[in-house]
């Protein structure tokens, strides 16, 4: 991969440098919350988007934060007599953090975005130019071996993932180091591998400048880097999860056909965790006319794993295709080039009979179950991030479930999780409700429905009494066989345990 027309990035072996460099940002408030105090909510979130005028238009003055905002993030020629009040000047220029840009100003080589970690911890993301604002939107740039900053695909993933200590995590495609980054919080040892050399690089400038440990940086695709006798507690990657004809773009387009790359990953992640470790992906994947995309997904999960797989979103094929069209610029190009790029992707879909396509989340967990759990749903409504607390709790009550059978569900005791509220569904003035739904509203958000029996049972679930014998109340209460009412409950309460709305007390 030639990345020769990339600007040369800093050094990488200058750590006393960068410690000064962080000390500075930081005395300016150069982070999450100083960049949101001084911009603005509406010119913060703008910036999300790849506008910057309104971020320009808040940052004319002369302050050290302003000077900052426009030199690492807006990429804006700063006089070299504003950015000595604020920076180690001569220290940055030799380690080419900045470059000279006409007679008196100076540029910076690289963006450098403000990240506010999960408990207050003042971060950096460093990526190349052009793409720390808006994520892929804001490049500007399709060169070959681009590195991008902080987008919607790496938050969500870093949201989602399990936040336990563990002796050893791998970050697979590790982009800007953002994975690498938050397992280094919680993780002994960290290794993080990328196909793209200059992705590499900008990870130890991310992890550097943000006070974290090293990490143990390896090139090559996928689990090439790995050696076989390596296995580990968490495994986390966003890969390049994109369907395309070809691989045109290394950080979105995965180079296989289809789907290949995230079903290889998925497939490849079984034999390297350790017992009870846990593997989150984003992914892509295809919806094959005649083919149950729910059971394409069952077929890539590694035996000995449970797995939860969520779709959050499906496009079919032209959507999709004007998506990461736009996503490149080409919609600004030549408008035949445009054409044939856009047959292009249409042609490939066709050849592989490809309807639409999903896009989710995919967690594994290593288990010594004899018969894995493997729930493969569509889930697109809102969640609450960080969901990593969820994913863990899920995957909790699983192991819950499977070592209770149902003369043992009854026997246990259970607790109505919080902030869940009950709607009633009926005609204005009925005696009954037509249908009764618990809804939660934390985590994912879940509603599902249930019977008044069931609804009785969750209400007055608070640990003190077990499952048979609130089920007994409630048959003399309703006037039903207790025997029949435990006989048919069991499949009810498992369903309300499983999905969150009640815990094992």
């Amino acid at each position: 991969m030639s990345t020769s027309r990339l600007p040369a990035l800093p050094a990488s072996d200058r750590s006393d440098v960068t410690a000064r460099l962080r000390e500075a940002l930081l005395g300016a408030s150069f982070t999450a919350d100083g960049l949101l105090e001084l911009l603005g909510a509406p010119a913060y979130a703008a910036l999300a988007r790849s506008e910057t005028v309104p971020a320009l238009r808040a940052t004319r003055g002369d302050t050290p934060l302003e000077t900052l905002v426009r030199l690492f993030l807006l990429q804006q020629p700063v006089p070299h007599a504003r950015v000595a009040d604020v920076l180690p000047v001569d220290a940055c220029l030799e380690t080419g953090w900045l470059v000279e840009a006409g007679a008196d100003e100076l540029a910076a080589t690289v963006d450098v975005r403000p990240y506010g970690g999960p408990a207050d911890e003042d971060w950096f993301i460093v990526s190349d130019l052009g793409c720390a604002v808006g994520g892929a939107g804001g490049i500007g740039s399709t060169e070959e071996g681009v590195v991008l900053g902080v987008g919607g695909a790496s938050t969500t993933l870093a949201g989602i993932t399990v936040r336990t200590p563990v002796s050893a995590a791998l970050d697979l495609g590790t982009g800007s180091g953002i994975q690498a980054l938050h397992a280094a919080q919680h993780a002994t040892r960290v290794t993080a591998t990328d196909l793209n050399p200059r992705a590499l690089h900008i990870t130890a400038l991310t992890l550097a400048l943000s006070g974290a440990p090293d990490a143990d940086l390896r090139a090559g695709s996928l689990f090439e880097p790995v050696r076989d006798d390596e296995t580990y507690d968490l495994i986390v990657s966003n890969p390049p999860f994109v369907i395309s004809p070809g691989a045109r773009l290394t950080y979105r387009d995965g180079g296989m056909g289809g789907d290949d790359l995230c079903r290889s990953l998925v497939v490849g992640a079984g034999d390297r965790l350790n017992e009870g470790g846990f593997a989150q992906f984003l992914a892509n994947w295809q919806h094959v006319a005649g083919e149950d995309w729910q059971d394409r997904l069952r077929s890539w999960v590694p035996r000995g794993c449970d797995a939860w797989i969520v779709q959050r979103e499906v496009q079919d094929v032209t959507q999709y295709a004007e998506l990461w069209l736009r996503d490149a610029g080409d919609h600004h190009g030549d408008p035949a080039e445009y054409q044939a790029r856009y047959d292009a992707w249409l042609d490939e879909f066709e050849a592989r009979k490809v309807k639409a396509v999903g896009f989710g989340w995919i967690t594994l967990r290593r288990t010594g179950a004899a018969v894995p759990s493997v729930t493969v749903e569509e889930w697109p409504h809102p969640v609450e991030q960080p969901l990593g607390d969820t994913v863990r709790a899920y995957f909790g009550r699983l192991d819950y479930l499977r070592a209770h059978d149902d003369a043992a569900l009854l026997e246990g005791h259970f607790r109505l999780a919080a902030e869940i509220v009950q709607e009633q569904v009926g005609l204005p003035g009925a005696e009954d409700p037509e249908h009764v739904v618990l809804r939660q509203n934390r985590g994912m958000r879940r509603a599902t429905k249930v019977d008044t029996v069931g609804a009785g049972f969750a209400g007055v679930c608070d640990g003190t009494l077990s499952a048979g014998r609130i089920l007994d109340a409630i048959a003399q209460l309703v006037g039903e066989d207790p025997v029949l009412l435990r006989d048919r409950t069991p499949a009810q309460i498992r369903l309300l345990v499983e999905q969150g709305f009640l815990d094992p007390a």
